[in-house]
Parts: structure tokens; C-alpha cells; sequence
């Protein structure tokens, strides 16, 4: 423990950081909470604030402290928010630094006053134990001199410079009233005498002296100082009625708190009033400057910062400061960075840093503020256009609504397209939304956009909506396209079949010529295909199959044989004599006879037709009975085989 806070006193961060993760690592039990903020400090100092804020995460979760790691993660996003501003300052390390600590400059006049380590050694001078430097004293430089070096700072007045510490002058816009800080020593004409307290310190007090005749006089301790706290680092506010300061006096929110006193007169100043916990922490508070706007900066290691102290500023709100911002980059480091000055119309100003990248241990920068203290949440922006999806045309007033998906659906933000079917609205980040649009009319169209960690980022949400008139005009367009096709679809089958039949035609024609051709015996006769055999005749009025008949049906069924999917029409004929009826039915027997006869000789009976024509189609035409010979009647009396089909 005391190892780490040696490395820490000295300033040798990554060392002390070591020291203090073996304490806290091996003896948590048994430390002051103080040792865990010093450890995360360190870290904070040596850049590794994932380590440091780790650190911190753990502490509180090991303590149960919901409420402070709730504040703790509120801090880092405020944090983040501070740092995505960017450098808000350019600086400048100034050349009157050197290897020892210079710090604490304001203006005066035509020149600067700052704290500086005795440059001037006599047989009186001591040097102050704590980093073997000279106690400080108050020097001035001229201000266009600056460039040249420490050299020419030469020290304010040996009347306001002890042998003890002087630091932190302000002085009043006619520069004849300074106010300082001073170790509580009591100045004699050799030797002088240090205050302590019961434990041998010697405190910090604010000091007053007046500019009269050239030279600073009438060194006078303030009535508020006391041997028992400090008072240190005084501040004016711009009417020069009221005096800023810091305290650890009795009443303090933590270790240094920042205090206020009324000035009456010269020599008559109000009860000091603590500025309240808006301002003041449970640490350390120090170095106030009200800026001519009435600004109050200062210093703080208890408030959201970058480590150690960081420079903050607040503004006044009746008769009280409100809520503090941290300055930001690059004022603030890992390191101590204080008693920061600002003229407001020039937007200039020093500030002080023990940052490592100095020339010694406390530094002066130059500074000038080139941004606002803008402090914004992580924002984006979701924009986009509206179209038709056909006509490509923006489409106004279309309903938006933004969901949060990652929180129960919670709609974000409604708004309705314009004229041109633009739309933009604000989001924050680390989210993901569904981006609804909806019309009436149109069919609803949604797109999900994952917001990641980037400030400012413009995320596209256009869409493009389909009408439902489109829709109905597509369906009816597919429905009449279908439609089309089924009927070209049958136009092409029915045009096959026709194809295939007409080649099934062709195929037997061609085969029926090819048989004809073969065959003597089938011929072709009034568009009918016939077996020709001799006149199967049948007697007057009778049916039966006569002898000679028979003989003449052998062709007949020896074709049938031969080509076994032939059939084959029966037609049979009777002559004019006797009457109609009478005709229809003889004729009808005889066909059935014939048909009878060559079934028996093994031939299926479905491939026998029998067809009584009667005397409807005769050969000869007898226009009476008396009109014809027996001879033409017989011609009419005829038995035909007609070949219905054959393959």
C-alpha cells in the first residue's frame, strides 16, 4: 500500500497502477475504498481506460451497488458524448516551461504571472522536500517575450515571494489588488516564521496585496484563512464582489471543496458559503476562474473525467451553479490538468498539465477554443423517398412509423412523407429498428436498419410501395396471360391430335394402298372399299345361302383371315317386286345369313356387319316391276362386302 501510493505521489503511474492491482487484487477486504479510485486513476493516467473502467465495474458490482453502477455506465456514455465533440482546443506548450513545474499563468496587462519553482538560491533558500525543487514563487514574463524562454521571467516582488510557497495570483481589472496563494507563513525581516497546525503542517491561505506607488504592499492574510485548513487558489468574478476560492475547511463535501465569500470592502469580506453539491464533490475540487461571461471553471477529480483532474465548467442559475460539463479534449487528459483561464472575447487563454508529453512536471499550454461545448447523446438520422414501385413516382403522405424491435416493439417516431415523399427524422444509436410506410391504396412496405455506434450517420430507409391498382392490373394480366396460354396450349394439342390423326390417316390410306395394291381381290368403288367376288345371288323370296355362294365367300373369309382386324359390312339388296316392307326384311335375313355363314367358318362375330338395305339402293333402276327383265331384278338381288375398316 504504501509502495503504491509512493509511485503515485511521484507521479510513476504504470508502476503505482501495478502496486495498487496487487493491493486490491489480494487485500480488498482490507483497504480503503480511497485505493480502488486510486487504482482506476492510474490506469486512466497510463491510457488504459478499458482496464480502468473494468476495474471500477467490478468494484461496484462486488459492493451490490446498483444505484452507482447505473451512474457509473450514465458517466461513461456522458463521457463518450464529451469525446465525440473532438478536440475542441488548439494548444501550444509554451517555451518559458522548463524540466520543473511552471504553472497557474493570468494575464496582467501587457504581461503574465504564473508559479514557478525559486530559481534563486541564497544561504537562506531550502528546497521543498517533497520533489527537491525550490519552493514556488510568483513570476511575471512579458507576454510578447514568451517565445524566448524562461529566461526572461523574472519574480513578481520580494514582498509578495516568501521563502515558502506563492502560487495562483488574480488580480483586479485595474491591476492594482492581487490575490494569491501562500503557505501560512508570517514574512520577518531576516528569517520569517511558517504557521502550523497541531500536527506540524503548514497550511495554504490566500493572501491580498495592493499595487501602490510601483510596487506590491500591504501583504495581508484574509480573515477566513485559519492554521487548521487551507484556502487556496483565488477567484474574481467579473463585478470583483464576489471571491471564488478552495477549502477543506470544516463544512467540505470531500477533500477540497470550491467556496465563496462576499467582499464588502478592502478589508471586510462575507462568511464563506460552500457553492453545493451541483459543484462539489466527495474529492477533490480546486482552482475556480470565473470567465467575464460568468463562467465558473475549475478543477475536479470527483466529476465524470478523463483521470486525475480534469477542468470543468458551470454555469449560474439564479443564484446558484448548475450541473458541471467537463471541458473536454484536449484540455483534459489521464493526468492533472487545472488552474484553466479563459478570455472570453478572444476565446484564449493557459491552462496547466503534468501530462507527459510536458517539458518537466507541471507544464503551461496555450490555449484556444476552436469548438462549442456541444454535449450530445450518440445521434443519427433515418431519411429516404417514397416511390411507386411501377411508375417510380414519390408518393406524399405516406404514414412512417419507426419500431424499436430490441424494445418490445416501441414505436420511436411517426411522421408523414411530403410532397416530394421525403422524409428524415432523428434517432439515437446502438439500436434496431423496423422503418413501417403505409397508404392507403398501396401495399404496406417495411425495412429493418441495425443503428450501430456512429455519430451522424444518415441511415437510407427509401422504399417503393406497390399499389393495390397495379396489383389488380398484374393479376387480371396474369389471369388473361393464362388464359392465353391454356388456350394456345390447346390450340397446339388439338393441332397435334390433328396431326397425329392425319398421319394416323395417311398412315392407313398408305397401308389400304399398300393392301389394294396387293390385293386383286379389294378394290376401291364409289369412295368405298370392296372385296370383289362373283354375284352371291339369292333365290325369289328366299334368304338362305346358296351353294354356289359359298364358294364364292371363300375370298371372303380368306382375306379376313388374312388380315385379322379387318371388318367387314354385310350389305344385302332385294329387287323392286313385292313390297317395301316386305323388301327391308328379306333383305335384313338374307345379310344375317351371310353374316351367320362366315362366323361359322371361324371368323369373331364383331368383325361381321350385317346390313339389310331392302330395294333403296338398287344397281339397275326398274322404274316398275314390268319395266326390268328377270335379269336386271337379279342384278338388283346382290350381296356386297364393304370393308369398314382394315389395318
Amino acid at each position: 500500500q504504501n509502495l503504491a501510493d509512493s509511485y503515485y505521489n511521484l507521479g510513476s503511474y504504470k508502476t503505482a497502477a501495478r502496486w495498487y492491482r496487487y493491493l486490491t487484487s489480494n487485500y480488498a477486504n482490507h483497504i480503503d475504498d480511497e485505493y480502488f479510485f486510486k487504482y482506476v486513476q492510474t490506469l486512466k493516467a497510463i491510457g488504459d481506460y478499458t482496464g480502468a473502467n473494468e476495474v471500477q465495474r467490478s468494484y461496484l458490482k462486488q459492493k451490490n451497488d446498483e444505484e452507482g453502477l447505473k451512474q457509473f455506465e450514465d458517466e461513461l456514455t456522458y463521457l463518450e458524448n464529451v469525446e465525440a465533440i473532438g478536440n475542441r482546443y488548439k494548444l501550444e506548450n509554451l517555451r518559458i516551461n522548463t524540466k520543473s513545474s511552471e504553472f497557474g499563468m493570468v494575464s496582467l496587462g501587457d504581461e503574465v504571472v504564473f508559479a514557478a519553482p525559486k530559481k534563486e538560491f541564497d544561504l537562506l533558500s531550502a528546497l521543498y522536500r517533497w520533489n527537491g525543487e525550490g519552493y514556488l514563487d510568483l513570476y511575471r514574463a512579458p507576454k510578447s517575450k514568451l517565445k524566448y524562454g524562461d529566461s526572461v521571467a523574472v519574480p513578481l516582488a520580494d514582498e509578495v515571494n516568501s521563502k515558502m510557497h506563492e502560487a495562483n495570483a488574480i488580480f483586479t481589472k485595474d491591476g492594482k489588488t492581487m490575490y494569491f496563494t501562500r503557505n501560512n507563513f508570517v514574512k520577518g525581516k531576516i528569517k520569517g516564521k511558517k504557521v502550523t497546525d497541531n500536527k506540524k503542517v503548514t497550511h495554504l491561505s490566500i493572501y491580498r496585496a495592493e499595487w501602490v506607488d510601483g510596487q506590491w504592499t500591504n501583504v495581508t492574510s484574509l480573515p477566513f484563512n485559519g492554521q487548521d485548513f487551507s484556502t487556496e487558489h483565488p477567484a474574481l468574478s467579473p463585478d470583483e464582489k464576489t471571491l471564488y476560492f478552495a477549502s477543506d475547511m470544516p463544512g467540505t463535501l470531500g477533500s477540497f471543496d470550491i467556496f465563496y465569500v462576499e467582499i464588502v470592502n478592502d478589508s471586510i469580506y462575507g462568511s464563506p458559503i460552500n457553492l453545493g453539491s451541483e459543484v462539489n464533490t466527495a474529492r477533490r475540487e480546486q482552482f475556480p476562474f470565473v470567465a467575464e461571461d460568468g463562467k465558473l471553471y475549475f478543477s475536479s477529480n470527483g466529476h465524470p473525467g478523463f483521470g486525475a483532474l480534469d477542468v470543468y465548467v458551470t454555469e449560474k442559475k439564479g443564484t446558484s451553479f448548475g450541473k458541471p460539463d467537463n471541458v473536454g479534449l484536449p484540455i483534459n487528459s489521464g493526468f492533472d490538468d487545472f488552474a484553466f483561464v479563459i478570455d472570453t472575447t478572444t476565446k484564449k487563454g493557459y491552462f496547466s498539465s503534468n501530462r507527459p508529453t510536458g517539458k518537466g512536471g507541471d507544464d503551461i499550454f496555450a490555449h484556444q477554443e476552436t469548438k462549442p461545448l456541444v454535449i450530445e447523446d450518440c445521434g443519427q438520422s433515418i431519411k429516404g423517398i417514397i416511390t411507386d414501385a411501377e411508375t417510380k413516382a414519390p408518393i406524399g403522405n405516406v404514414e412512417i412509423k419507426v419500431i424499436d424491435t430490441g424494445n418490445n416493439n416501441d414505436e420511436v417516431s411517426s411522421l408523414l412523407t411530403n410532397a416530394k415523399g421525403e422524409f428524415k427524422l432523428p434517432i439515437g444509436c446502438e439500436l434496431t429498428l423496423k422503418v413501417d410506410a403505409a397508404k392507403i391504396g398501396y401495399q404496406p412496405n417495411s425495412k429493418v436498419l441495425i443503428i450501430r455506434k456512429e455519430r451522424d450517420k444518415e441511415n437510407d430507409a427509401s422504399m417503393a410501395l406497390v399499389s393495390l391498382e397495379s396489383i389488380r392490373k398484374k393479376e387480371e394480366a396474369k389471369r388473361i396471360a393464362e388464359q392465353e396460354a391454356l388456350q394456345e396450349a390447346e390450340r397446339k394439342r388439338q393441332e397435334i391430335e390433328k396431326q397425329k390423326k392425319e398421319a394416323e390417316i395417311k398412315a392407313k390410306e398408305d397401308r389400304v394402298a399398300n393392301i389394294i395394291k396387293k390385293e386383286k381381290d379389294i378394290v376401291k368403288k364409289d369412295d368405298k372399299l370392296i372385296i370383289q367376288v362373283e354375284e352371291i345371288r339369292f333365290d325369289y323370296n328366299l334368304w338362305y345361302v346358296r351353294k354356289d355362294s359359298k364358294k364364292i365367300m371363300k375370298k371372303v373369309i380368306s382375306l379376313m383371315k388374312k388380315y385379322p382386324d379387318m371388318v367387314v359390312e354385310i350389305g344385302t339388296h332385294t329387287d323392286i317386286r313385292g313390297n317395301e316392307k316386305y323388301n327391308q326384311n328379306l333383305s335384313e335375313k338374307r345379310a344375317t345369313s351371310v353374316r351367320e355363314y362366315i362366323i361359322s367358318q371361324d371368323i369373331d362375330a364383331n368383325r361381321i356387319i350385317a346390313v339389310g338395305y331392302g330395294e333403296s339402293n338398287p344397281i339397275q333402276y326398274c322404274e316398275t316391276e314390268d319395266s326390268c327383265n328377270e335379269e336386271e331384278h337379279e342384278v338388283n338381288r346382290r350381296c356386297e362386302f364393304v370393308i369398314k375398316s382394315i389395318e
